[in-house]
């Protein structure tokens, strides 16, 4: 503040006082930490919202070849397609796996 009242006596720019502004701005919101995002490895922990969001994970495992991949929980969504009662299972948290003609599909976490 005191900084500001030396800048309005010495005659500063107008341009020169918004410069000072903007960054007084961005060291106050510099200074505030966000929380790390908490990883919730069981699915009864996981909001509703975030289990079929891109920052869950689902573990798949290939019938075919018997590989393992990882995907988001908006693949997994995608994964379940027209099967309504596996999507409200997992919403209503019964159900923390299911499975495709060529997969199955695991919840492994979340970030809340």
């Amino acid at each position: 503040m005191k900084d500001m009242e030396q800048v309005l006596l010495s005659n500063a720019s107008l341009d020169e006082l918004i410069k000072m502004k903007i960054e007084q701005e961005f060291k106050s919101k510099t200074k505030v930490k966000k929380t790390p995002p908490k990883i919730v490895k069981d699915l009864k922990d996981v909001p509703k919202d975030k289990i079929f969001a891109k920052t869950s994970v689902f573990r798949v495992y290939n019938r075919h070849n018997g590989a393992e991949t990882f995907i988001n929980g908006i693949q997994a969504d995608a994964m379940i397609g027209a099967q309504d009662n596996v999507r409200e299972s997992f919403l209503n948290k019964t159900l923390s796996a299911f499975s495709t003609d060529d997969a199955y599909i695991k919840f492994e976490k979340a970030k809340v």
